[in-house]
């Protein structure tokens, strides 16, 4: 039962690639700080992922091996509810409905959507261009109070809010307006061959992967890309690579950024490079080891993901119910 007294939050992530070192820091580490402060939903978003080509048997495996890592990151099943969107057909139901109440000038001046369709030229599908509905959906559901996102996905919860509010405009109060919410400010992780850009499953040779093997994480940050000097200094503007894995080494160790910096002082990038790599494969065993635990229980995945989906459709349905007699749907016996 979700408690009432609590803030609500929804978040979600495609399971499009493999989840990487950057996701953990860059967000489920901070959703397992928000259970017990928050009512939260976590949703593998199998919807979203296929606006662009995804093999099917892949796109299975990684929704089911999903939720395995996030419960083996700390996230607990009895205090969130998670599950995979697939399994909730309200999102898809009341993606309809907001789409009649959204403009197509909305969606084309949406960031993302400009983006992906220059990446994937080929396959520039409706769904691309409505994803930020679906997405509006997503939110709007379950009535959620907070969206944990980055500064790239803000755009899209503004525009939940701005179909929101006009649906709420004309069929009085329906929605929660949602506000994007960054609950601390979480380790940004760059790609290790290009520290300009965003670590990215997207761009598999700079990252790193929840269930990659030590040696493979070994070898990647022996080949990152620092500079052609030797100390070991924080400099983002001049030292890209280093500050990059300085990053990384403080979130793997809980170390200060001055406490790194004098402990490989005089050293140089030959001690340094590796010792990240170690300290990042101690800091992502656990949770590799338990991952593979909980994928080879198949019988406790599925209870998760089935007992996540009945508990999101409960919620699901009260707001559905409602927007379907409010547009003046006959109601279903």
């Amino acid at each position: 039962m979700a408690d009432q007294s609590k803030k609500r939050i929804f978040s979600g992530i495609q399971p499009s690639g493999e989840l990487t070192l950057g996701s953990y820091m860059g967000a489920i580490k901070n959703w397992v700080d928000l259970q017990d402060e928050y009512d939260c939903l976590y949703c593998i978003v199998d919807m979203h992922a296929i606006t662009v080509r995804q093999d099917p048997a892949t796109l299975r495996r990684r929704s089911v091996n999903q939720l395995a890592q996030y419960i083996a990151c700390g996230l607990d099943p009895q205090k969130n509810i998670m599950f995979i969107q697939s399994h909730v057909p309200q999102h898809a139901e009341l993606s309809w409905i907001l789409g009649c109440y959204t403009q197509f000038g909305e969606l084309s001046r949406m960031t993302q959507f400009k983006a992906k369709a220059a990446q994937h030229a080929d396959n520039i599908t409706a769904g691309l261009f409505t994803y930020p509905v679906l997405m509006a959906a997503d939110i709007l559901l379950y009535q959620a109070d907070l969206v944990p996102v980055g500064e790239d996905q803000r755009q899209h919860v503004e525009l939940t809010r701005d179909i929101a509010q006009r649906f709420n405009s004309v069929y009085s109060d329906t929605f929660v307006l949602p506000e994007a919410f960054i609950p601390k400010v979480g380790a940004r992780l760059m790609s290790l061959d290009d520290p300009t850009t965003k670590m990215s499953k997207s761009l598999p040779d700079g990252c790193v992967n929840l269930m990659d093997p030590p040696e493979v994480i070994m070898k990647k940050f022996k080949r990152a890309v620092t500079d052609c000097e030797t100390a070991v200094k924080f400099d983002k503007e001049n030292k890209a690579g280093i500050s990059n894995l300085l990053t990384i080494y403080c979130a793997a160790t809980g170390k200060t950024l001055a406490e790194a910096e004098a402990e490989f002082a005089g050293q140089g990038y030959g001690v340094f490079k590796p010792a990240v790599g170690e300290a990042v494969v101690e800091l992502l065993r656990p949770i590799r080891e338990e991952s593979q635990r909980i994928m080879d229980d198949k019988a406790y995945l599925e209870s998760v993901y089935q007992e996540g989906a009945e508990r999101a459709r409960r919620l699901a349905q009260k707001t559905l119910s409602k927007v379907q007699r409010k547009v003046g749907f006959v109601a279903a016996r």
